[in-house]
C-alpha cells in the first residue's frame, strides 16, 4: 500500500508508527509544515518526509488526513485536482462530516471517516469507521489498516458522536476508575507504585477475559463471587453508592455536551 499521512502530528505519527511496525506500507509520505520534528522518520527507507501535500498525494493511493479541523477544507481544496479513482480518503478529523468532505471534493470519491483513540500510540486503539456510499467498497481496507493498531468497528456516521464518548472520552473514564482502584489499594497498605501496577494489570486482565472468551461481564463476575463473600459485598456497596448509575449518567452527560457543540 502506498500511504500518505497528511498532518504528521501526534495522531498522524502514532498511525505511521503502527503501520511501519507491522510492515503495512510499501511506501509512506509524511507531511507537516515544519518537518524538523519528524525528520527522524527519514531513517526508514520507505518513508519520505515533506511539507508538500501535493507531492504526497501524487505518490500515494491511501490518504490519511490528521490535520486540525480548521485547516482541513483548505487542504482538501488544494489537492482535489490530483485525486483519481485509485485514491482512498481517510479522515481522522472529529466533527468534520462526510457531507462536508463531499462538498469540497465531490461524492465520486472513496471517503472514509475513522475515529481512533489515544491508545493507538500503544497499538490498542478502538477505532470506529464509517463511509460514504462509494467508500463502503474500501471499508475492509480501512479496517485492515487500523486493526494493525488495535481493533476497529464499522458504524453508521450517525453514531460517530456516541462512539466518541464511549471510545475517546471512554479512555479518560477508565483512567479514573483505575485511579480510584489505585487509591483504594493505597488505603489497604500498598505503596503508590505497587497500587497502580495492581490496578492497571487487573483492569487489563478483566478486559482480556471478555475479549478472549466473548462472555458477558456478569458471567465473569459470577466466577469471582461466592455467597456471603467479600467480592459480592464490595460490589453491592458500590451499587448502593451509585457506581453503575454514575457511569451511565456521566456517559449521557458527555453525549449531551458533544451534541450541543454540533448544534451551535
Amino acid at each position: 500500500m502506498k500511504i500518505a499521512i497528511i498532518g504528521a502530528g501526534n495522531l498522524g505519527l502514532s498511525i505511521a508508527n503502527g503501520i511501519l511496525k507491522s510492515n503495512g506500507a510499501t511506501s509512506m509520505y509524511l507531511t507537516k509544515r515544519d518537518i524538523k520534528s519528524i525528520a527522524d522518520f527519514e531513517k526508514f527507507d520507505k518513508v519520505t518526509v515533506t511539507n508538500d501535500n501535493r507531492l504526497a498525494v501524487q505518490n500515494s493511493d491511501i490518504l490519511i488526513f490528521a490535520v486540525q479541523p480548521v485547516h482541513f477544507a483548505a487542504i482538501l481544496e488544494s489537492v482535489k485536482d490530483l485525486l483519481t479513482e485509485n485514491h482512498v480518503i481517510i479522515s481522522t478529523i472529529t466533527g468534520f462530516g462526510i457531507e462536508k468532505i463531499e462538498a469540497v471534493i465531490g461524492k465520486d470519491n472513496y471517503i472514509v471517516r475513522s475515529m481512533p483513540n489515544t491508545a493507538i500510540s500503544v497499538g490498542k486503539s478502538m477505532t470506529c469507521i464509517c463511509s460514504n456510499e462509494k467508500g463502503k467498497k474500501r471499508i475492509d481496507l480501512t479496517k485492515a489498516i487500523f486493526n494493525r493498531m488495535g481493533h476497529s468497528m464499522e458504524i453508521p456516521e450517525s453514531q460517530m458522536q456516541a462512539a466518541t464518548v464511549i471510545c475517546a472520552s471512554g479512555v479518560a473514564f477508565w483512567m479514573r476508575l483505575i485511579r480510584a482502584t489505585t487509591q483504594g489499594a493505597i488505603q489497604l497498605g500498598f505503596d503508590a507504585k505497587e497500587a497502580q501496577e495492581l490496578a492497571m494489570h487487573t483492569c487489563n486482565g478483566a478486559a482480556s477475559l471478555l475479549i478472549d472468551s466473548g462472555n458477558h461481564p456478569e458471567e465473569e463476575i459470577d466466577r469471582v463471587t461466592t455467597p456471603m463473600g467479600c467480592t459480592i459485598t464490595g460490589l453491592n456497596e458500590m451499587e448502593h453508592q451509585g457506581l453503575s448509575s454514575s457511569l451511565i449518567r456521566g456517559i449521557i452527560a458527555s453525549y449531551d455536551k458533544i451534541t450541543e457543540f454540533k448544534t451551535k
